[in-house]
């Protein structure tokens, strides 16, 4: 009997009104750098990586851009956010270059989680990035 297929998360593809622009927000706040730029004849796909996780930044110039807020868009068939853990939220967002664009927050969730914490920001598209500290799964 063989073992089951197990999918590994890839990555995720964001739309860009600037690619640069992004690129730099995900370098200088997460930590990203850039794995490959792959060039489909009039367009190029930027990759970034930060330890296993992946971004693909697609040229949306000219695109409109999708509403957004809060902690993401409340739609079906959307992404409501990207989410990334610190140790310590305040002293994070404290470091991000240039400030913080916050959407939302920061929030408590003690109770809930004794200790968890949340902010949402904007990148330059207005993708909401929630940053948490503290979040814990349930015991078994």
């Amino acid at each position: 009997m063989t073992a089951p297929q197990v999918a590994r998360w890839s990555h995720v593809g964001l739309n860009c009104r600037d690619q640069h622009a992004t690129e730099r927000f995900y370098r200088d706040v997460f930590g990203f750098r850039r794995a490959r730029v792959v060039s489909t004849g009039d367009a190029e796909v930027v990759f970034l990586r930060q330890g296993d996780i992946h971004l693909e930044l697609f040229d949306a110039a000219g695109q409109p851009a999708a509403a957004s807020g809060g902690d993401g868009p409340r739609g079906p068939g959307t992404i409501r956010h990207l989410a990334f853990a610190v140790d310590d939220l305040d002293a994070f967002v404290a470091a991000i270059p240039g400030g913080a664009d916050v959407s939302l927050g920061p929030l408590s969730f003690d109770e809930f989680i004794p200790g968890w914490r949340t902010v949402w920001v904007n990148d330059p598209d207005g993708v909401i990035v929630e940053i948490s500290q503290g979040y814990t799964d349930a015991p078994d």
